[in-house]
């Protein structure tokens, strides 16, 4: 995208934002809590590429307002606030600044440190009962004792993949359809 056309950023931005958006709506199905708020994420790394980081972080800022008065489902909403949203634009300044240890270090930390805060958010500012949350309702026993501990592990293996298919997903748009995007839209 040309540096000077900001008309053609703020369109573009405003195009992602309301699709992201669009995407969390049909996370009030349950079974898409998890999914969407990592697909709308993705659309982050259109805005890095396309834009720069500085774009891609007021979408996502614009996403997470819109969201937040609009998604009916907070759980996921909390998740695109707390990481998906953002991470795209952090996995860029991560991976061209620091050495890849460092960086998984920091990368795995910060995924951690956000589904912990996310999920304290959730039940002390929404108020969403923690058995809920952690599919434990009706549940007793040592499972039910572990199970945070057991989502926070399988979200740990899920983000490993997550980080592959952003990695994949950027790697595609600039070998294949980056070209056409930029033709279609006269960037």
């Amino acid at each position: 995208m040309k540096r000077n056309n900001n008309s053609a950023r703020v369109a573009l931005g405003a195009m992602l934002t309301a699709l992201s958006v669009v995407i969390l709506i049909p996370s009030a199905l349950e079974v898409f809590v998890y999914a969407l708020p990592a697909i709308a994420g993705m659309l982050i790394v259109f805005a890095v590429v396309e834009m720069g980081s500085r774009w891609a972080v007021t979408e996502y800022i614009s996403t997470s307002e819109i969201a937040l008065i609009t998604v009916p489902n907070k759980e996921a909403v909390m998740l695109y606030v707390a990481f998906f949203g953002y991470y795209p634009v952090l996995k860029a300044f991560l991976e061209s600044r620091m050495k890849r240890p460092v960086e998984y270090a920091i990368k795995f930390a910060v995924f951690n440190i956000s589904m912990i805060g996310a999920y304290l958010a959730m039940i002390y500012v929404f108020g969403m009962p923690y058995e809920k949350l952690m599919g434990i309702e009706g549940e007793v026993g040592a499972i039910a004792k572990h199970m945070p501990k057991i989502l926070l592990g399988l979200g740990n293996v899920v983000f490993i993949l997550f980080d592959k298919g952003v990695t994949n997903v950027i790697s595609l748009y600039v070998a294949v359809w980056q070209k056409k995007f930029r033709r279609l839209f006269k960037f």
